[in-house]
């Protein structure tokens, strides 16, 4: 069992220090409690991409939808970063709505499910790559090569039952599946380990994008 530190959301913006698109991946920590919404109402024109009430993705065609509704990532994986790379890193900085505590996101199985708070079910079901946004987001030109090398991808969920969630919310595990393919061991197959890839053929809790993207791996195609 574990809790909810923070709930975040973010708003399209350009930062100051570059030069490209609009991003909402630095995400801030909101009082009170946000709806989370049903499957089937992002990433569709006019969606904001997430499932959280008034948060906002910017790139539909990467991020958001069904599969990548809610993106959780640790406050112990935080403090290993902020270790490791010698600054503060507050929580929703690495674009995550939920920043746990005591809950095992990477190592997290595709297709557990948790309860949050009294009524909202969320179901892993992918996981996180590093990508140019996140680098230049963090200001760092190894960041890719840092975050694989890591394995600390935190974990993506769908919605199973809609609800309200907010700060200090407990999260607990409701199921379990029994075929040992966490967030942390897709994130290995599709980058450094790619004799793990045929583990993930039959997951069929893992997202679509994501699974056509392992075979086509295990096929010799490239790219994650």
């Amino acid at each position: 069992m574990g809790t909810l530190l923070s709930l975040n959301v973010g708003r399209a913006r350009v930062p100051a220090h570059w030069y490209f698109q609009e991003t909402s991946i630095g995400k801030r920590p909101v009082e009170g409690r946000r709806g989370i919404a049903a499957p089937g109402v992002r990433g569709t024109e006019g969606s904001t991409g997430s499932a959280v009430a008034g948060d906002q993705v910017c790139d539909l065609r990467n991020h958001g939808g069904d599969d990548q509704a809610i993106y959780a990532y640790g406050r112990e994986e935080l403090d290993f970063w902020e270790r490791k790379l010698h600054r503060a890193l507050p929580n929703g900085i690495f674009g995550e709505n939920l920043t746990t505590l005591t809950v095992a996101t990477t190592d997290a199985l595709i297709g557990e499910r948790w309860q949050v708070g009294p009524e909202t079910v969320l179901e892993v079901c992918a996981t996180r790559f590093p990508c140019r946004t996140f680098a230049e987001w963090l200001g760092r030109q190894d960041w890719m090569t840092q975050f694989v090398r890591e394995v600390l991808p935190g974990a993506y969920l769908r919605v199973i039952v809609p609800g309200e969630i907010g700060a200090g919310d407990t999260i607990s595990t409701l199921s379990r599946p029994e075929h040992g393919v966490t967030s942390g061991v897709v994130f290995r197959a599709m980058t450094l380990e790619p004799e793990l890839l045929p583990l993930l053929a039959d997951v069929e809790a893992l997202s679509a994008h994501q699974r056509s993207k392992a075979a086509r791996r295990a096929r010799g195609g490239a790219g994650i």
